[in-house]
């Protein structure tokens, strides 16, 4: 009995009085004291020796000396740890920090903001649609007969081509398709804007691709004229352009305006003297254009008597070339970042 509180106190100073030269002095202290085979466990293996009536006294002193260990343990433990942390390389949070590298908005994307943003000024709202249409609202509600070229599977790209009078479904042409159905609503007047993707079995080169972006426009009113759609697009050239550029209308050919034009500007990449992109002319044609043909307007139900509108549409990937003077259409989707980079500024 004697013996065993020797021993107690014993252990009490050497816990209290503890050091090792071992790195990790608190896992021997662990196993010394606290371990299956420490000092502790052997004392409280003696428990058995001990009369019954002093068992009480005896087992809260080891009670105790437990608890003095364990609080020493997680002292070395915590010295540790400060140990390590001091062995790191300190930061100095006054010193100002690492910039990360900062992505960019495609060229396309800030191109087609740019057009949205200039028409929103004069009024323009946004409107999209769907990417696979039917053959009503792709063809036939804007005045494409059914021998149309632009019909030809050569051109159109279809999910599902019925020759047993079934329904036709493609990828869209172009976002004309929009326009169709904002017509349709029957909520008049109509001033909308519709940017998005098209597609067309094209062959793929430095003026043309399979897949590209549009941006097409409509205004429907009462006593809407040609000289309104100049002024629009006047407009817009010199909000994108600058007054610099100039402009000119030619008359054209297109199944849902009458009567319709081109409209060219002058090229900014060789300043109208003749290049590849313009062809040698000087003159790069941007858009397409013309007053929404009178069976197009009934055919969405729309009163051609009292109505009349202008519709436009232009490629953006055609005008991002002429902006930022790049002559071959097929890098803006082939996501080189030399070439992506150099847009970060322009967002």
């Amino acid at each position: 009995m004697n013996h065993l509180l020797e021993e107690i106190e014993k252990s009490r100073e050497d816990i209290r009085n503890f050091s090792s030269p071992e790195k990790d002095a608190a896992e021997a202290f662990r196993i010394r004291f606290l371990g299956s085979r420490g000092s502790i466990k052997n004392l409280m293996g003696e428990m058995k020796t001990v009369p019954s009536e002093k068992r009480r006294e005896v087992g809260q002193l080891l009670n105790e000396l437990k608890i003095i260990a364990e609080t020493k343990l997680e002292e070395l433990r915590g010295h540790a740890g400060e140990s390590d942390q001091a062995k790191q390389p300190q930061i100095d949070a006054t010193l100002p920090g690492e910039l990360l590298p900062l992505g960019s908005h495609h060229p396309i994307t800030i191109v087609r903001n740019k057009i949205v943003s200039i028409f929103r000024q004069l009024g323009f709202a946004v409107a999209e649609g769907p990417e696979i249409e039917d053959d009503w609202h792709n063809f036939t509600a804007l005045n494409l007969p059914e021998d149309h070229p632009a019909r030809d599977m050569q051109d159109t790209f279809y999910v599902s081509h019925s020759t047993s009078g079934g329904e036709d479904w493609m990828l869209r042409t172009h976002t004309s398709s929009v326009q169709v159905r904002e017509m349709e609503k029957g909520k008049l007047p109509i001033r909308i804007i519709c940017p998005g993707r098209v597609y067309r079995n094209e062959t793929i080169s430095a003026r043309a691709h399979c897949f590209f972006h549009q941006v097409e426009g409509l205004y429907i009113n009462t006593d809407v004229s040609f000289a309104d759609l100049k002024q629009t697009l006047y407009f817009f050239v010199q909000e994108m352009f600058g007054d610099s550029v100039k402009i000119r209308f030619r008359p054209s050919y297109f199944p849902f305006t009458e009567p319709s034009a081109e409209m060219d500007i002058s090229c900014l990449i060789c300043g109208g003297k003749g290049c590849s992109v313009c062809k040698q002319t000087g003159w790069v044609e941007i858009l397409g254009c013309g007053m929404v043909h009178p069976k197009v307007l009934e055919n969405c139900g729309i009163d051609s008597n009292r109505y009349t509108g202008f519709a436009f549409g232009m490629g953006i990937e055609r005008i991002a070339m002429l902006k930022y003077q790049i002559r071959d259409l097929r890098i803006f989707s082939e996501n080189d970042l030399r070439f992506l980079k150099q847009f970060t500024s322009a967002t």
